[in-house]
């Protein structure tokens, strides 16, 4: 007595709401990375950052996000590779101009 077309329906809309639930769980899933990854970039930054540096670093993300990235990025990476002797303190602004940072 079930009508093919609506079996068909049904079917249909079974897809859709499992592939919706898939969609959801792979979004929640790609946040759940993302949460790590910066969790653990702080991590790092919090051990090689002085206050007064971390402050610095956090000022500069307001005004230009890209370049205090970039600057993360290098200084995570220089802990990776074990090129910080310890924990790096504020900058004077005459090193800045002669390191690759010139215009923070």
């Amino acid at each position: 007595m079930a009508d093919p077309e609506l079996d068909a329906i049904r079917k249909q809309r079974l897809a859709e709401l499992q592939g919706r639930h898939a969609d959801g769980a792979s979004e929640q899933s790609r946040q759940e990375a993302k949460q790590r990854e910066d969790d653990m970039r702080n991590n790092i930054l919090a051990q090689v950052l002085s206050q007064e540096a971390r402050a610095r670093l956090n000022n500069l993300a307001l005004v230009k996000p890209e370049k205090a990235k970039a600057v993360e990025n290098y200084l995570i990476q220089m802990a990776r590779y074990g090129q910080l002797g310890g924990k790096v303190s504020l900058v004077c602004h005459s090193q800045c101009e002669s390191s690759n940072f010139s215009d923070v």
